[in-house]
């Protein structure tokens, strides 16, 4: 299934690709191609599902003090609004666990409705190669309206997001069920859509993030637990490790540098990836 080397590469991929809005399935698509891995070996699938957790578990200590808070074991309310890196944040308080409800049941409940669908004919090449063109083009549109005041800004920070937008977002959301187009790239762009700026949008998607991934990677895990042996424990303790530091480092920096990075310059991105993908995989 593949050496030291290939669990590291890929690691660093997962935590690269997991939380930024360039499709991380995508990614690793192209990735076990180059590296001659079939994507389709049960162990590395399930090598996969064990680096997103170690990604989800980076999330979920940058924003540690935000979930405590969620469920009333913060000391003093914080927010996301103005986290910093560390988990430090204000006293406002607004969003609570209904807004995360309404955020995550409508993929959440669609994803079950679909799996057999997007299992079996969700990862296919075309389909994949199509939604990230696809989806770069919904980010730049989502964000040229925003900018363009054509959409009132009216939640500057995650705690001024209404129950409407939340849910808003939430059904954009239901967008990253194809494959190759991101969950947060559709979850950022939708929160754009809905009236909020690229801060608040992308720190309501982080936090969507936790609950969605540790429920679909741990329903994945009923299935795929038993292809973790010893003969292979080394290589997932390696990629898990490995994605677990650098998606730290991605949340960290992204949210440090986030003005200056925007949906546009990743949309630019998933172009050349999509070209990439043409050429290395599809022909």
């Amino acid at each position: 299934m593949g050496d030291i080397i290939h669990a590291v590469i890929i690691g660093i991929v997962e935590g690269l690709t997991e939380f930024l809005p360039v499709s991380s399935s995508g990614h690793m698509i192209l990735t076990n191609k180059l590296l001659g891995i079939a994507s389709d070996d049960q162990a590395i699938v399930t090598f996969e599902i064990i680096i997103q957790l170690a990604a989800i578990l980076a999330m979920a200590i940058v924003y540690r003090q935000r979930i405590a808070d969620l469920f009333g074991l913060s000391r003093k309310p914080v927010s996301l609004g103005t986290i910093a890196p560390g988990g430090r944040a204000s006293s406002r308080k607004k969003l609570n666990l209904i807004h995360v409800a309404l955020g995550i049941v409508p993929a959440m409940l669609l994803a079950y409705v679909l799996r057999d669908v997007i299992k079996g004919e969700g990862f296919n090449q075309a389909p994949v190669l199509f939604s990230l063109v696809v989806g770069g083009i919904y980010m730049i549109v989502a964000e040229r309206l925003n900018n363009s005041g054509r959409i009132p800004v009216t939640a500057e920070t995650m705690d001024d997001i209404s129950y409407r937008q939340a849910f808003s977002i939430g059904l954009l959301q239901c967008l990253s069920l194809w494959p190759g187009f991101s969950r947060s790239g559709s979850t950022i762009a939708g929160g754009m859509l809905t009236g909020t700026s690229y801060r608040a949008a992308a720190d309501f998607s982080f936090l969507m993030a936790i609950p969605i991934m540790v429920v679909a990677s741990g329903y994945e895990m009923l299935d795929s637990y038993k292809y973790i042996t010893g003969d292979n424990l080394s290589f997932f303790i390696v990629g898990f490790i490995v994605s677990f530091v650098v998606a730290w480092l991605v949340i960290v920096l992204f949210l440090k540098f986030i003005q200056k990075v925007k949906l546009t310059h990743f949309a630019i991105y998933r172009f050349i990836l999509a070209a990439l993908f043409w050429v290395f995989v599809m022909r």
